[in-house]
């Protein structure tokens, strides 16, 4: 794995490449995905097939067949070995538990004047969840994406999954039934962000769209976004670590290949203040490579998209961290939380060293869909707003439209508004 040093002559060009790590280039895409959501518009379910046939590889011979059954959910989730309907039911209860806290409330505010102020907050009707499933499906997407939307309240929940050679994972169809989902459909990519932003004759229009996707489907949320709310433009997945001497290379190594196997454009980064741990995890890396499954993916991205830096201190460590503003960063230090009021740019931040990335995807309880090359540093990770709304609340008194109603008249009337003024005015003058 390739180690750089902040003292190398050429440190700062090295780190603005990593810094470009997901540059992915949209526009190379967007004419694509805009003729793919063209013909969706157009040709609503008879596009949709006609992209499943080219892209997931088989013949839907009518409309009913884009929908997965709920008979067919209940059928995967009751044939669930009981250990992992166990952990299932695990991770469901403690992300379920998490979001809760994170529900915000109505409120209202009385001034002494009779104003009442305040803010209604409402779930949207209509949530879509596009769950990946090209090179691999993620069941533990579809209980992030929607444990949050149950939580908010949302009535009706939309999935949209690729189905290649018309087969859904197992597991997928198991979380569906946890998660009471009676929607779903057998279409992926920009296909299904189109269908679920403008509707089919099968697949309801939604007001938001969240979830996970390869640069066809971020560039499609992208386009529709305006049309529908969405949670994020996603790219690749990515992994930042900040370690000390006191790490240890072998969880080092393995949790930075964590992130490599999920795709060769994957990024995985460590700044590290000891050359020791830096040269011994890189070794860990090569070794650890040999033993995975996914052996090629990882290697590939560990080779284009991995790198150790040696910082001179801890300092130097968390502000180049903050700069790159990983998707998932964890802390293996000798006190974490020591560093945490120095961290800013992060979508999850994972202290200490049991405390792996993967806990996060699975069990932990906060949610796994992050943003990632570097929008953490505006963006917030999924969460129960996502999918609520907020109405502002004014009444005011007879009392409060005579003490601030002229202050509000004169700024309609530098801002030549006659009308805005007026309506202000005629209620001063108590006309009838």
């Amino acid at each position: 794995m390739k180690i750089i040093n902040t003292k190398d002559a050429d440190f700062k060009a090295q780190f603005e490449q990593i810094l470009a790590r997901a540059k992915t280039d949209i526009k190379e895409v967007s004419s694509i995905v805009t003729s793919i959501i063209d013909d969706i518009v157009e040709n609503k379910n008879q596009a949709i097939k006609e992209h499943i046939a080219k892209f997931d590889k088989w013949d839907v011979k009518s409309d009913e067949q884009l929908q997965i059954d709920p008979a067919d959910m209940k059928k995967a989730y009751d044939k669930l070995d009981h250990k992992l309907r166990s952990a299932l039911h695990m991770a469901y209860d403690r992300i379920k538990s998490y979001h809760e806290k994170q529900l915000p409330k109505s409120w209202v505010d009385f001034e002494k004047n009779g104003t009442i102020l305040g803010q209604k907050v409402t779930p949207v009707d209509r949530a879509g969840l596009y769950i990946p499933g090209g090179k691999a499906a993620y069941p533990s997407s579809l209980l992030m994406n929607a444990i949050p939307a149950i939580v908010a309240g949302v009535e009706e929940i939309v999935v949209c999954t690729p189905t290649p050679n018309n087969e859904v994972n197992e597991l997928l169809l198991a979380a569906c039934h946890l998660c009471g989902i009676t929607k779903a459909f057998k279409v992926g990519g920009a296909s299904a962000v189109a269908a679920m932003a403008y509707g089919t004759e099968t697949i309801p229009k939604v007001d938001v769209i969240t979830g996970p996707g390869n640069i066809f489907v971020a560039t499609a949320k992208k386009l529709v976004f305006g049309e529908v709310h969405i949670d994020m433009i996603a790219g690749p997945s990515e992994i930042g670590i900040l370690s000390d001497g006191s790490a240890n290379p072998h969880y080092l190594a393995i949790d930075l290949l964590s992130q490599a196997e999920h795709d060769e454009m994957a990024s995985s980064i460590m700044i590290t203040t000891c050359d020791e741990i830096a040269n011994y995890t890189s070794k860990e890396v090569e070794n650890y490579l040999e033993t995975l499954s996914r052996r090629e993916i990882a290697k590939k991205s560990i080779d284009e998209r991995g790198a150790i830096i040696i910082a001179q201190n801890m300092d130097e460590a968390i502000d180049l961290m903050n700069e790159i503003a990983p998707e998932h960063l964890e802390v293996m230090t000798h006190n974490p939380f020591e560093l945490l009021p120095k961290i800013k740019h992060a979508g999850a931040i994972f202290l200490g060293q049991n405390t792996p990335e993967p806990i996060g995807d699975y069990i932990a309880g906060p949610n796994h869909t992050l943003p990632t090359g570097s929008t953490a540093k505006f963006y917030s990770p999924l969460n129960v707003e996502n999918f609520l709304k907020k109405s502002s609340i004014i009444n005011f008194s007879k009392e409060a439209i005579d003490e601030l109603g002229e202050a509000c008249a004169l700024l309609a009337d530098t801002e030549g508004l006659t009308a805005h003024a007026e309506s202000v005015r005629v209620r001063l003058r108590n006309e009838h």
